[in-house]
């Protein structure tokens, strides 16, 4: 029987862990075969503080690790392949063990979609990115590109235009999916321009992105695009398969929490992008790791609290 178990470890899950050790709780997280989270897929991290000088993003994930095992955490580099929250205690399954739990925080994170194009993975941190907030300062006087028409891709390419020399919209239809006052602000913006009906077919350059390679998907005519960056703002997709039918979920598959940590069923807890459908940074997933553990370990208490009452009387 497990106090507690931690599904998850980027920067929500093991700061998660590294609380919860240190409570005492000896938390056994389950990491995940490709543990780390986004940030494993980053290059130079700048904007977590402590690093002045920035860090690499699997470098600074193997701290959060070390610091979590320092203080007693067991992690286990595999994925939880279902749930039962149903019952007490609950029951985390992987491919070759089962689990029970008093408690867990679920801190599985939200994978950023990608075009799955030639040259796309190959240039990962050497010019294609997701995350504008963490990679644009890289760009300055840059000719930058955002793929997307939502409002998330229009916020990144705004941010954006304080880094680029220029800032290049591509899009696959011929006008903005996103709200109209995101779209006047990106339209009217002189650093701004639009490509439409448009596909990014393959990402040119070696070893950094040099270009683009562009279909038009009127007439199928294509074209190589100079440009230095490329960041691809088309969504994330929460990691919640495996809580479909177990935790309330909202439209989107995020996990549903009025405050951030609790979900519908009582001591199972939330942290981390797997339900921040807004900020999306390591620090603000770290913070709410920090919150999940203090109230789990406010749960366990009153829950052995209790127990401990029951065979007194």
């Amino acid at each position: 029987m497990e106090r507690l178990i931690i599904i998850g470890s980027g920067p929500a899950g093991l700061t998660a862990a590294v609380y919860a050790a240190r409570a005492n709780l000896d938390p056994l997280v389950l990491a995940g075969g490709l543990y780390g989270g986004q940030l494993m897929l980053t290059t130079e991290v700048e904007n977590y503080p402590g690093f002045p000088d920035g860090i690499m993003g699997p470098d600074l994930m193997m701290k959060f690790r070390e610091q979590a095992e320092r203080f007693g955490a067991r992690i286990e580099n595999v994925d939880a392949t279902s749930v039962d929250f149903s019952k007490r205690p609950f029951v985390v399954r992987t491919a070759d063990n089962q689990y029970e739990a008093k408690s867990v925080i679920v801190a599985t994170g939200a994978s950023a979609r990608w075009l799955n194009i030639p040259g796309e993975e190959k240039l990962r941190g050497r010019g294609v990115s997701t995350c504008a907030t963490c990679d644009g300062a890289f760009f300055r006087e840059k000719r930058i590109v955002v793929v997307g028409g939502g409002d998330s891709a229009m916020e990144e390419a705004l941010f954006l235009t304080r880094f680029g020399s220029s800032v290049t919209v591509i899009h696959r239809r011929g006008g903005l999916r996103a709200s109209k006052i995101m779209a006047e602000r990106a339209t009217a913006h002189e650093k701004i321009d639009f490509i439409w009906d448009t596909v990014v077919e393959e990402v040119l350059g070696d070893p950094v992105m040099t270009g683009l390679r562009l279909r038009n998907v009127i007439d199928g005519t294509t074209r190589d695009f100079a440009a230095d960056a490329l960041f691809i703002a088309i969504g994330h997709t929460p990691n919640t398969a495996i809580f479909e039918g177990q935790l309330d979920l909202d439209e989107a598959g995020y996990i549903d929490s009025p405050d951030g940590t609790s979900t519908n069923v009582d001591g199972v807890f939330v942290a981390g992008d797997v339900n921040d459908i807004r900020y999306k940074q390591a620090i603000t997933a770290a913070g709410s790791g920090c919150k999940a553990a203090m109230d789990a370990e406010k749960y366990l208490e009153a829950l052995e609290f209790a127990v401990k009452e029951e065979v007194h009387t």
